[in-house]
């Protein structure tokens, strides 16, 4: 049956882009509706790994995600950066002038913002997903719906693309990491990235204590996000993903931030990405 991965979205999506890249054997598609529904999908067996965006190089950090990774104990193993190239699609034989209305992901559309000024009679509709209007568009012959998504979408719904990379910023990255409900995966000498999330007491200078330890045991640090914590407010987790050239400097730094910091936990030890 091949390896079974969760994504949320369809074939034709971002996610589903990601996979086809990302893996080199064979693969069963589990499509989920929701990231929660994801993150269920691996909890209960039904996939093997995942693939959940976690942020965008415009829009910022997916916090939810996060939040979901965190407190459901699922396992970061990978990560891969995508371009994110958008597209206006349609049914074969149509022009723009012939489109009244176009559906996507809301960040998709907001993302094109400037190119759809210029046709102020095209009507942005939200939907969940970027390839779901694709495949609906195909499916019901829409004629006068266009969909914005990525190039697969065009090509497994055979649709015409009528505008190509509309997208405002032309260097517009998605980062994806990949999931697992267990962490035994990637052998100690190809590890040289690690994703930590940790809580401190509210004293003056931790968080930059905590920062000096990373710099002094030979971590680089790559990304730092905060994220509140709901039942006491004001009070945040901190999440971090760090970069090494040795696998022993991060278990040292382990060591020490596991004695400085509250809740300190490691979300995922794994291979960086080339981008």
């Amino acid at each position: 049956m091949g390896l079974k991965v969760a994504i949320q979205g369809i074939q034709g999506s971002f996610h589903h882009q990601v996979v086809s890249r990302y893996f080199d054997e064979e693969i069963h598609l589990e499509e989920c509706l929701t990231f929660r529904d994801v993150v269920l999908s691996l909890k209960n067996q039904q996939a093997d790994k995942a693939i959940m965006a976690i942020e965008n190089s415009i829009a910022g950090a997916i916090l939810p995600n996060y939040a979901l990774i965190d407190s459901n104990n699922l396992h970061i193993i990978g990560e891969y950066f995508l371009d994110i190239h958008m597209n206006l699609m349609g049914l074969y034989g149509q022009k723009i002038e012939d489109i009244k209305e176009v559906h996507s992901h809301p960040i998709a559309l907001l993302q094109c913002a400037n190119f759809f000024s210029q046709y102020p009679n095209i009507k942005l509709v939200e939907s969940s997903d970027t390839a779901i209007t694709a495949k609906r568009i195909q499916e019901n012959q829409l004629k006068g719906i266009g969909a914005l998504a990525g190039p697969d979408a065009a090509s497994i719904y055979n649709l015409e693309i009528l505008a190509d990379g509309i997208h405002t910023v032309k260097s517009n990255k998605t980062r994806f990491v990949v999931l697992k409900a267990t962490n035994k995966e990637i052998p100690k000498e190809l590890i040289n990235k690690a994703s930590v999330k940790f809580e401190l007491d509210d004293t003056p200078g931790s968080l930059a204590t905590v920062l000096n330890v990373l710099n002094n045991c030979k971590l680089n640090l790559t990304k730092i996000q905060s994220l509140p914590i709901i039942e006491t407010p004001f009070t945040y987790a901190f999440f971090v993903d760090v970069v090494f050239e040795k696998y022993k400097h991060f278990e040292k730094a382990k060591k020490v931030m596991e004695i400085m910091t509250t809740h300190f936990k490691v979300l995922g030890e794994y291979e960086r990405s080339k981008q």
